[in-house]
């Protein structure tokens, strides 16, 4: 199911997670970690995919609309902030 957050908060978590994280998100997902970096709002195409994240301009970055929310799961459940939403 989609879930749309606004891009700075994507960012902040993506910014919060600890060193290493991206790559175990990664090897867990059996993906690149660029295309986790990608998902986080990175858009380096040539080594990681597009992860199904759909940046619609607003005020502070505009809001992400997330396809699939695996990979945000993942980095909210490291940083210990996993919440139903």
């Amino acid at each position: 199911m989609p879930k749309t957050i606004p891009f700075k908060e994507l960012r902040r978590i993506k910014d919060s997670l600890p060193e290493g994280s991206i790559h175990k998100i990664a090897d867990k997902l059996n993906m690149t970690d660029q295309s986790v970096r990608n998902y986080f709002g990175g858009s380096n195409y040539e080594y990681g995919t597009n992860m199904g994240v759909h940046i619609e301009p607003g005020p502070d970055g505009g809001y992400v609309v997330l396809d699939d929310t695996k990979i945000l799961d993942m980095a909210l459940e490291i940083l210990g902030e996993k919440e139903e939403a």
